[in-house]
């Protein structure tokens, strides 16, 4: 049994990905070598190898991933000593400016797709669910009675095909719906979707999981051209709507809980910028104490000694 068929943890999608680079990546260049004869420097020419060719960091650093992960399973099985992978130096990723809409873009967006879709950019943009939650949302996990959404699933395109999943993190949640949106929720429902429990709430035109490769390129994309928005990507609702909340006040826990991060550290690590700066407390702190510290204070006097006392003949 290969170390890839032992990966019954990972998703569908994450599978395939690592079989991927597996294939195109890693066996070509260490395929047909023993693993007690992998060196260090091998990896990292392996790395620097694939920056020289235009692979993207990101991509580099998967590819880097997938190796160790293996070589770890190796030390593990006491295949080879150490992890030749490790301490190896992996190119940067640039890291993107999240782009936070307005309502009023958002109203813009929502107005220009088709209307079958209007109330997927609004979901998208106030209860934060990803994309491909929103594809696997179905009628029974909307509670209009009581303005939720329950997200138990997310649906991922593989090789041309739909898979129906757990969600990103594995948990399950309700996320709430704001009043505004719950009486155009329902409409929708009314009039696009079918009265199975299991119909899907965002199907395609045509019937069917909608494929969010086709909706990005039939109905996003032809909707942002000729506006401000050209360019901007269907996840900026998700972070839309994180900005929103933030700008409210809302305490970090409630924006994770929304969002439906794995803990709250991601949630900072991602928005943390957006909250208020807490600078002016820390340098009123840092005053106050240094002024309390002073008062009262004299400078020491100096007593003279003995012998300095004493007149000499």
């Amino acid at each position: 049994m290969t170390w890839i068929e032992t990966r019954s943890d990972l998703k569908p999608k994450t599978l395939d990905g690592h079989v991927s680079l597996l294939n195109s990546r890693i066996l070509p260049a260490f395929g047909d070598v023993r693993l007690r004869d992998i060196r260090a420097i091998d990896v990292e020419q392996w790395v620097s190898g694939m920056a020289r060719e235009g692979l993207s960091p990101s991509r580099t650093r998967q590819a880097y991933n997938v190796l160790s992960s293996s070589l770890k399973a190796a030390v593990r099985s006491d295949m080879i000593r150490v992890n030749p992978a490790d301490g190896a130096k992996l190119p940067k990723i640039k890291i993107n400016e999240m782009r936070h809409l307005t309502p009023a873009e958002v109203e813009t967006i929502a107005n220009r797709v088709e209307d079958q879709y209007e109330v997927l950019v609004y979901v998208l943009a106030y209860c934060a669910i990803r994309a491909g939650e929103a594809v696997a949302l179905r009628r029974r996990n909307v509670n209009i009675v009581r303005s939720e959404l329950r997200i138990v699933e997310s649906a991922t395109e593989i090789n041309g095909r739909i898979e129906f999943g757990a969600t990103k993190n594995r948990r399950n949640r309700n996320v709430t719906v704001p009043k505004f949106l719950v009486k155009r929720v329902e409409e929708h429902l009314n009039s696009y979707v079918a009265q199975d429990p299991d119909a899907l709430v965002f199907g395609s035109p045509l019937g069917g999981p909608l494929r969010l490769s086709n909706f990005r390129h039939r109905v996003w994309t032809p909707a942002l051209e000729g506006t401000d928005l050209e360019g901007v990507r269907i996840h900026d609702l998700r972070h839309t709507a994180a900005s929103i909340l933030i700008n409210q006040g809302l305490h970090p826990k409630i924006v994770r809980q929304h969002l439906g991060h794995s803990s709250i550290v991601v949630t900072m690590d991602r928005y943390g910028h957006l909250y208020p700066s807490d600078t002016e407390p820390v340098r009123d702190a840092l005053d106050a104490t240094f002024e309390t510290g002073l008062i009262g204070s004299t400078t020491p006097s100096v007593e003279p000694e003995a012998d300095q006392m004493q007149t000499g003949a």
